[in-house]
Parts: C-alpha cells; sequence; structure tokens
C-alpha cells in the first residue's frame, strides 16, 4: 500500500500527497527499478520486439530476467572500456531490440544521450561535444547505413573513441573488430557476450546523479541538452504507474523513437513497476505507412491494451477501417501537441476507445498532467501527485505573479521531476548544469500559457513564444486554431504571424481538412471571423494544406509556417518591383531569412521594400554576390 495508494480518479491526489514521496519506497534508480522487475517476474515478457511491420505476427520476446542479463552485459562493457558513474553514453539509431538494453545500460553505467538520428551532422557533433560522450552506440548497417556511416565521419573526426554497432531485430550480425580513425569499432552485442550478466560491477547509481542527457527542439539550430537525475525519471514513471487503470496484465504499444522522453518514460520505464509487457513496432515506428495498413490486426494479435502517440497518429488512425477485434484497447494515450476535437472525436467514433490526454515537457522530465477516461471540458487533465502547477503573470521585467485559479497566465511546474537544468560544459567534477532562465525557486517556466482551477484541472491555451503581437496587441493562436477547429471538416489548425510593414505582425492559418472536404478559404475565413471573438483577432488568410508540419516526434513545427507566410508576405510585397526572380525563406539556426534573388539594378527598390518589415533578409543575384543587412 505504500508503493500503490489508491488512484482512480482527481479525486484521490490529495490523500496520496499525505504520504512524504520519501516514504513511498521508489527504487533509487533506474537501474534498481530494473532489478527489482526481473526479481518479481523474472519468466514474465517484458519486451516483444517486431524486426518490421511486414511481419508484424513475429516479435523477438525478451523476459525481465533475459532484459536485466542483457543491461549487465552492456553495462559492464561500458565500465569495461571506461565509461564512470560521470560519463555520458551517446545512442544514435531507431528502435530495435538493442536499443532498449543499451540505453538502460547507459543508465546504468553513466549517463546515457540519446540523439535523433534525423539531425544534421553538425549538430549530432555539436552534441557530441557539449555532453562530453566518446563511446557512440549506434546503429549498423544492416539497421541503418545512413547512421552507420554518419557514426564513421564523426569517428574520423576524433570526437569518439568507441563506436558500438547495433543489429536489427533478431539477427545477429557480426563482423572482425576495427578502426576507424582512432576510435575501436565493433558489434555491441558480440563485444558484451563475455561480459557478466549476473550483475553490474561498476558503481551504482544514486537518486541524485544524472540518468541522461535529452535534446529538445532541434529540427533547426542546435538543440539544447536537458539533465534527468535517477530520482527524476523514477519519480514520473512511478506517478504514471501509480494509476490503477491500467493493470499487471496490460500490453503496452511503443512506436515513438526512444530518443524521446516519452519512449523512455511511457513505454520503458512505468511498465517496469507493474511487470507489464511492451510491444515495440519495427525502427520506423509510426512513421511507417505499413503500420497503418496492419494495426488494428495488431491490437487483436498481440491483445494491446495501452498505447502512447501524438494527435497525427490518431487521425490516421481514425480513417483507418477498422477490421479486426479491438476489444482489448482500453487506454489511448495522446500529447505531444495539441489534440484537435475533430480528432478526438474521429477516433472515438471508429474505435469506441476514448482518448486520453498528458502534457509535459522534457525539462520536467516527461508528464505532469493526465486526464482521466470520459473526461470533458477541454482541460488537459489534472496534475499527477506531487508536481505543482500553477499560472503566473510575466511583467515585462521578468517578475512573476500568481494570477490565481482559473485565470489564464504562463504556466510553471514544480516538484520532483523538474529537471536541475541545461547542459552549459564540462567541468573537472562532471557537467555543469544552469536553468538558462527556466528555473527560478524552484519552479519551472514552461513556456505555455494556461489556466489551472482549485482542483488542479489544467486547461492549455498556447505558447508564450507563439503569440501574434499585432501593432503591441498580444493575439494567442490558441483562440484562432480554437475557432477553425470547430469546424466539421477541419482536422488540424495552425496559427502564426505574418510579417506586416503596418502592424509588425497579422495573423494567419493553416489549416488540414478531412479527406474528400471541400470547403474553401473563403468560407474559413468567414467561419473564423464569426467566432474569434474580435476583429483583430481574426485570420487575414487561411491557407489549406495536406498535412500540418510536425517534428520527428509529431509536434507540430510552426516554425516552417511561419516561413511560409514570411515568404508569402514578402512575395507580395515585391510583386511589382521589377528584375525579381524569386523570394524564397530558409530557417538557419531557429531564424526565418528571407532570400531575395534580383539583378542588381533593382537592389535599391528591394532593400527599400525589406526594410519595412522587421525580419532578416538578404538578397542574391547572378553570378552570386550578397548584399546583406
Amino acid at each position: 500500500m505504500t508503493l500503490w495508494p489508491r488512484y482512480s480518479s482527481p479525486d484521490d491526489i490529495v490523500d496520496i500527497e499525505r504520504t512524504p514521496l520519501s516514504e513511498r519506497g521508489l527504487p533509487a534508480s533506474t537501474y534498481e527499478l530494473l532489478c527489482r522487475a526481473a526479481r518479481l517476474w523474472p519468466d514474465r515478457t517484458a519486451a516483444a520486439v517486431l524486426a518490421n511491420t511486414e511481419r508484424w505476427q513475429e516479435t523477438v520476446k525478451l523476459t525481465f530476467a533475459e532484459l536485466l542479463a542483457d543491461v549487465n552485459r552492456m553495462a559492464n562493457l561500458l565500465a569495461e572500456i571506461g565509461v564512470g558513474r560521470h560519463d555520458t553514453v551517446a545512442l544514435l539509431s531507431p528502435n530495435c531490440q538493442e536499443l532498449i538494453p543499451a540505453t538502460l545500460a547507459a543508465q546504468a553505467a553513466g549517463i546515457a544521450v540519446p540523439i535523433n538520428p534525423g539531425l544534421a551532422q553538425n549538430h549530432i557533433a555539436e552534441l557530441l561535444q557539449r555532453s562530453g560522450a566518446r563511446v557512440l552506440v549506434a546503429a549498423g548497417p544492416d539497421l541503418d547505413p545512413v547512421v552507420t556511416e554518419a557514426a564513421f565521419s564523426l569517428a574520423k573526426t576524433g570526437l569518439l573513441d568507441h563506436v558500438l554497432l547495433m543489429s536489427p531485430t533478431g539477427q545477429a550480425s557480426a563482423a572482425p573488430a576495427s578502426r576507424v580513425g582512432s576510435a575501436s569499432v565493433d558489434y555491441l552485442r558480440h563485444r558484451a557476450a563475455n561480459a557478466s550478466s549476473e550483475q553490474f560491477h561498476g558503481v551504482l547509481p544514486g537518486p541524485g546523479d544524472l540518468a541522461a542527457l535529452f535534446h529538445t527542439g532541434g529540427t533547426t539550430g542546435t538543440p539544447k541538452l536537458a539533465a534527468h537525475t535517477q530520482a527524476n525519471e523514477v519519480a514520473d514513471a512511478w506517478m504514471l504507474a501509480a494509476n490503477d487503470l491500467p493493470g499487471e496484465d496490460a500490453v503496452y504499444f511503443a512506436a515513438l523513437p526512444l530518443f524521446h522522453v516519452n519512449a523512455l518514460v511511457v513505454t520503458v520505464l512505468a511498465p517496469l513497476f507493474k511487470g507489464q509487457t511492451v510491444v515495440w513496432s519495427g525502427p520506423l515506428g509510426y512513421r511507417d505507412p505499413a503500420l497503418y495498413r496492419v494495426f488494428w490486426k495488431l491490437v487483436e494479435h498481440h491483445r494491446l491494451t495501452a498505447m502512447s502517440a501524438v494527435p497525427t497518429v490518431y487521425a490516421t488512425l481514425a480513417a483507418t477501417e477498422v477490421n479486426a477485434d479491438i476489444s482489448s484497447l482500453r487506454h489511448a494515450m495522446v500529447g505531444a501537441s495539441p489534440l484537435p476535437a475533430a480528432v478526438r472525436a474521429g477516433f472515438e467514433t471508429a474505435t469506441g476507445v476514448a482518448l486520453i490526454e498528458g502534457y509535459g515537457l522534457t525539462e520536467a522530465t516527461c508528464v505532469s498532467v493526465r486526464s482521466f477516461p470520459g473526461a470533458t471540458g477541454g482541460s488537459l487533465g489534472c496534475r499527477l501527485p506531487y508536481q505543482e502547477i500553477k499560472a503566473v503573470h510575466v511583467d515585462d521585467a521578468g517578475h512573476w505573479r500568481d494570477v490565481g485559479p482559473g485565470t489564464r497566465g504562463q504556466l510553471v511546474i514544480k516538484g520532483p521531476t523538474v529537471f536541475p537544468g541545461y547542459v552549459t560544459g564540462r567541468g573537472p567534477d562532471g557537467l555543469s548544469l544552469d536553468g538558462l532562465g527556466k528555473l527560478r525557486d524552484g519552479w519551472l517556466d514552461t513556456g505555455d500559457l494556461g489556466q489551472v482551477d482549485e482542483d488542479g484541472i489544467v486547461q492549455l491555451t498556447g505558447r508564450a513564444k507563439d503569440l501574434i503581437i499585432r501593432g503591441g496587441h498580444n493575439i494567442d493562436p490558441a483562440i484562432i486554431e480554437d475557432a477553425l477547429l470547430t469546424h466539421p471538416d477541419v482536422t488540424g489548425a495552425a496559427a502564426v504571424g505574418r510579417p506586416d510593414r503596418y502592424a509588425g505582425e497579422v495573423p494567419v492559418a493553416y489549416v488540414a481538412l478531412a479527406a474528400g472536404a471541400t470547403t474553401r478559404t473563403e468560407d474559413l475565413i468567414r467561419w473564423a471571423d464569426a467566432r474569434v471573438g474580435e476583429r483583430a483577432s481574426s485570420p487575414k488568410l487561411v491557407t489549406i494544406v495536406d498535412q500540418l508540419p510536425v517534428t520527428a516526434v509529431g509536434k507540430l513545427y510552426k516554425l516552417a509556417l511561419r516561413a511560409d507566410a514570411a515568404k508569402v508576405a514578402l512575395g507580395e510585397a515585391l510583386r511589382e518591383t521589377a528584375a525579381v526572380h524569386a523570394v524564397e525563406t530558409e530557417i538557419e539556426d531557429g531564424t526565418i531569412v528571407v532570400t531575395v534573388s534580383a539583378d542588381e539594378a533593382s537592389h535599391a527598390a528591394v532593400k527599400c521594400a525589406l526594410d519595412e518589415y522587421g525580419v532578416r533578409w538578404r538578397i542574391t543575384q547572378r553570378p552570386a554576390r550578397k548584399a546583406e543587412r
């Protein structure tokens, strides 16, 4: 009862918190959590991994005892090659059987640094340098040859001492050990085969030790590295597992990449608490179009109980015929970006399964808020136990003032899942961390706008940095998006600011429509006009797109839409200017830059026009010479 209090609804949270978290008996580390699972359920299946979607009925299975043995072997190998308590191990690979124990082993022996293999190589190199990782666990050529090539290229620069390759699920690739540059190269499983599987012989991690460094953002510019302690990850995983709804017999489906916190906390660590089985998709996960053609049969065959995905996944599944018995599926969790009402309605109507919303961010480990089945009213749900959340007003001087229950402000979070800071360097005692303005007296500034009622129920209204500022008037894009999402044909909406010579910015919107919809742009503008509530906030243009751009983990990528809006605005401004050949936009380190190709004779006119907009720009000509501000 100490570890598992009653937790069936938000009403139980106050009673749960009467017992301090320190008295709950949580494991000291993710490694201790795994050891506990292997001790309690040694022969139960921990992970069942698909090699690929085509063979969706076949899995490679690992019991909890086998998973621990793999982790011990890999962790002991890492210790043998010099990884200590404060050293980092980078992981660069799509999901596969070996990546699960490799990630846990990196946290046992040192500090894991999971990296998105889709990042530009210079960004990967920067993350390696910032984290200090000299060991890289990477996909081998049979699993992902592009990643292998990138790993070898990085090794040739002298950044790495060791490259350990992984094989496709179910395969035992092996090749003689070799060297690339000054780095040794070998296959992870082959190199670890003779290491002890009984226990980890290195220094065991404690609650305050760092477990992982997760990069945030990263679609443009080098992302920041957010540090997680062992206690951060164990606490957040327990907060999810403590819920009464999914029992020990639950079977989770995992298809998000392991470089994202959701995959680690929700589908690796939380199931360890109750000995639950996780079925893992093939390397492409939810990015594999073939997965959706067999998804419902996969649910039936593996008797999947729970899944976690982003709104775009549920939008696709809502349009996919349910051609199997999916009665086992009871918990469908959604997060990472706002859930359009049309997507919720479409999925729940098609499947009869209620979507459970979650909210969180990497800097608060993973999940801070979750809803319960049957929740209504447009809220995200209730804060998790032991996590505090409130709204504050931030004035021009940066001072915070609590706005009170039910009033919109900037959301801030406090509790055992709040990270210790971003990596800013490395000193003799290990990594240097700094909150970089996100932390204040233990409170984390989420950058999100919302409100919290007296019962801890949270409503999210948008991103503070996404505010559209029209002539000094702040416009929350959420009010435009909410209005458009009430249209029956709209499945997704995003509002952004478009550069304007008079107002600085004006609001415009991009929408995705349901299949077969014939709604026109003019219809959507009128629809928004009637519902936004104030004329200044009504979108001046609505653009219909096939799909809204998202990041690798399914988060709405508004920077791409802002770039498109800037291209349209500047293109219109220069339409009558002679000898302008093209107007393009690029995203450079998170900043939108407009590039205008024009003959030299028109440069003065182009400069005059561009100077009226608050954007970065440059002019090119043939042959390529630049006049740049």
